[in-house]
């Protein structure tokens, strides 16, 4: 994976739809973040925005994940240019 960071950053829910991000943090109560982690958005990660405003579509390791706004806005992503693809 030879990905660049591009952006400082951001909440997963601003991200444009096709665009891709590393989680960089968490933010939200302990139990949020736990959850998040559980389903494959722990730091780290890299995840692609699919679509959504009030609801997002996002991928991470091949799995597409619903996320509520709110949720979404919890997760701060750093974008990353797609310079490789990734396995997954």
């Amino acid at each position: 994976m030879n990905r660049e960071t591009t952006t400082a950053p951001t909440p997963l829910c601003q991200l444009n739809a096709g665009a891709a991000g590393r989680v960089c943090g968490l933010t939200g109560d302990t139990h949020f973040c736990q959850r998040v982690r559980e389903m494959g958005l722990g730091e780290s990660a890299c995840v692609t925005k699919i679509s959504g405003t009030t609801t997002i579509i996002c991928q991470v390791s091949g799995t597409r994940i619903a996320l509520s706004h709110a949720a979404a806005s919890h997760i701060l992503v750093e974008k990353i240019s797609p310079s490789s693809p990734v396995a997954g």
